[in-house]
């Protein structure tokens, strides 16, 4: 099982209200300039906040919510400082109640 940390938000903070493209964008960059394998995904309407243990924190976002979920904790803490009015956490992968830590809910128009 892999530990999958998160930064959660409703769509309408993460993505109109915050630059967190610019954010997603140079990261990208960064990671590629050092070789580096991605360890960071952007999910809509994350499937794991269907999992029993997330109906407390499922409430308390605003919906339809988004996360960036990604293995490496000190990019989701710099995340957290970064954007202030966010919920963060972690989860372990795959398991009964979250079979697939990048799942998710959003439909493709």
């Amino acid at each position: 099982m892999q530990t999958y940390y998160y930064v959660l938000a409703s769509l309408r903070f993460l993505l109109q209200e915050e630059p967190i493209q610019e954010v997603i964008k140079e990261r990208t960059r960064h990671y590629h300039e050092q070789e580096k394998q991605l360890d960071f995904w952007l999910v809509e309407q994350p499937a794991f906040l269907e999992a029993p243990e997330f109906v407390q924190l499922k409430a308390k976002c605003p919906q339809p919510a988004v996360a960036i979920i990604s293995t490496n904790p000190q990019f989701i803490t710099w995340l957290k400082l970064r954007l202030e009015y966010v919920i963060t956490g972690e989860f372990q992968a795959p398991s009964e109640t979250i079979p697939d830590a990048l799942a998710s809910l959003a439909t493709v128009s």
